[in-house]
C-alpha cells in the first residue's frame, strides 16, 4: 500500500495517518510495525529495491542466452503497463536521507547488472558501462515519459536492444 501510495502521491503520500486511513486501520496499529514515517519510508524503499531490482534480476536471469536475457529485462523495464511512477518518485527525492542511499545502492546494483550482460555479449569492460548506462538512462527517460505524456511514448524495446547490441 505505501508504494501505491508514493506512486500516486510521491514521498509526501507515505506518512502513517494516511496510509492507516487507507488500509482501514488505526494510527496504533500502524505505529506498532513502523516506530515513526523514517521507518516506514525505510521499508517502503526496501520492499521497492526487492520487487523492482532483485526479482527483475531473478526474472532476467532465467533467460538462456545474454541477448535473451537483456531482452527480457528491457521488455520488464519498458513494459508500459508498469508505470514508473514509484521510480519517477523516487528520482524526485533523491536528495532526501532515506531516499539517497537506496537509490544510489539500487542504480549501482542496475548498472553492474547492465554492466555484466553487455560483457557476456562480448563488449570491453568499457564499452559495457557506456552501453549499461545508457541503456539505464533510457529506462529512466522511457519511465518518465509514460508517466507524463503517455501518449508520446513510443515502444522502443526492439530498436533498442539491436541499437545497443549492435557492434
Amino acid at each position: 500500500m505505501a508504494l501505491r501510495a508514493l506512486a500516486e502521491g510521491g514521498l509526501a503520500a507515505v506518512a502513517i495517518e494516511p496510509l492507516a486511513a487507507r488500509a482501514g486501520a488505526t494510527k496504533g496499529s500502524v505505529y506498532h510495525h513502523f516506530p515513526n514515517r523514517e521507518a516506514l519510508l525505510k521499508a517502503t524503499v526496501e520492499r521497492w529495491e526487492r520487487e523492482h531490482t532483485e526479482k527483475v534480476v531473478e526474472l532476467v536471469e532465467s533467460a538462456r542466452t545474454p541477448h535473451d536475457k537483456l531482452r527480457t529485462l528491457f521488455e520488464t523495464a519498458l513494459d508500459r503497463r508498469r508505470k514508473g511512477s514509484v521510480e519517477m518518485a523516487l528520482q524526485a527525492a533523491a536528495g532526501h536521507e532515506v531516499i539517497a542511499p537506496v537509490l544510489r545502492r539500487v542504480t549501482e546494483k542496475r548498472l553492474a547488472y547492465l554492466t555484466e550482460l553487455f560483457e557476456q555479449l562480448g563488449f570491453g569492460e568499457a564499452q559495457a558501462r557506456k552501453r549499461a548506462s545508457i541503456a539505464f538512462s533510457l529506462y529512466l527517460g522511457q519511465a518518465q515519459l509514460v508517466l507524463t505524456l503517455p501518449g508520446l511514448a513510443e515502444p522502443v524495446l526492439d530498436e533498442a536492444v539491436r541499437v545497443l547490441t549492435a557492434t
